[in-house]
Order: C-alpha cells, then sequence, then structure tokens
C-alpha cells in the first residue's frame, strides 16, 4: 500500500476516520511459485474485476498512527507506506518477528502461547468478527473485506456473540402488539 492510497483526514477535521485503498494483493508465495522468481505475487483482488479496487475504514487510531509514521519517515505520496530495508516490499520475517514481539509484549503468557492471533493474518478474522458482532450489517463488512456476504456469513456466523439483548430492546423499542379492545 502506497501513501497516496490512504486518505487522511486533517488533524482538525471532527471525523477522523481514515480510509484505505486497495488495489491488489501481494502475498509471499515463494520463489518457486512466481513466474519472475520473486518471493512476492501481485495479484489483483480475489472475486473481483481485473483493476477493480475496495475501500476499507481506518480507525482514529490508526489515523493517528500512520499521521505520525508518514510525519516521521517524511514519506511522500509514492512511496510505500511501510518499507524493507531497500524500499521494497516489507519483509514477511520482519512482519512476523515484529507481531510476535508485539502479542508476547501485550498479552499474557497464556494467550501469547494459545493460537489467539498467533499469526498476524488473524487480525482479519478478528476485525470482522468484531464487526458483525459491534453489530455492523453483514452487507457492510462484506463489502470492507472483499468477500460476498453468502462467504462471510458461512465463515463468521457463529462467531456473532452478545447482541441478544440490544436486538431485544431494539424489537421493544419498535413497539408491542395493540391492546386487545374492551369485552363489553
Amino acid at each position: 500500500m502506497r501513501v497516496e492510497d490512504v486518505t487522511i483526514p486533517g488533524p482538525d477535521a471532527q471525523d477522523q476516520w481514515c480510509e484505505l485503498l486497495i488495489h491488489t494483493a501481494t502475498p509471499e508465495v515463494g520463489k518457486q511459485w512466481t513466474d519472475t522468481g520473486e518471493i512476492h505475487e501481485e495479484r489483483d483482488l480475489k472475486g473481483r474485476a481485473e483493476g477493480e479496487t475496495r475501500t476499507a475504514p481506518g480507525h482514529p487510531a490508526l489515523t493517528r498512527i500512520l499521521r505520525q509514521h508518514i510525519e516521521d519517515e517524511q514519506l511522500k505520496p509514492g512511496d510505500l507506506l511501510f518499507q524493507g530495508e531497500t524500499g521494497g516490499i516489507l519483509a514477511g520475517s520482519v512482519i512476523r518477528r515484529a507481531w510476535r514481539s508485539a502479542r508476547k509484549a501485550v498479552l499474557p503468557p497464556h494467550v501469547f502461547e494459545s493460537p489467539t492471533g498467533k499469526r498476524v493474518y488473524d487480525n482479519r478474522h478478528t476485525r470482522l468478527t468484531k464487526w458483525l458482532n459491534d453489530g455492523i450489517p453483514p452487507a457492510q463488512v462484506a463489502e470492507w473485506a472483499g468477500n460476498s456476504v453468502p462467504v462471510l456469513l458461512a465463515t463468521y456466523a457463529r462467531c456473532v456473540d452478545g447482541q441478544l439483548p440490544d436486538l431485544k430492546k431494539r424489537l421493544e423499542a419498535a413497539g408491542d402488539l395493540p391492546e386487545p379492545p374492551d369485552a363489553g
């Protein structure tokens, strides 16, 4: 992702949500699996037409982090947002080491040793589950995630939890059945 793919509101804007524009996927597949001999392979987004993009929201906390990172690193619009040593794509091993260190620093030992959030990719599952649990409509979550609603629900519907009290309140607020007329 390049700096120009992130829309960051001004520091004084009331709405501090940033927007991330995703063009392609560049998974680390290994040199033996690419035509170019590179470790990464650039691909169009899964389930989308060639060249099609999607956007995802960035929480205000992410906005602050990205704004500071761009300023600290003096990044220009065409620069990669996070760069490797030579200015190219950040190595997967670097990302995995940083993720392991971050998990170890903030998680209790029993959680750190568990499979919870072991891979960086697990963040995607956590985020999608959280959005659904927070009551974000599945169609919106699917759009942000780049999934279809059926795939999203087939994967995450079992993870939705804790909404029943809120749903009951919403149904009560919508009104009740009319009182029966007085018999007499």
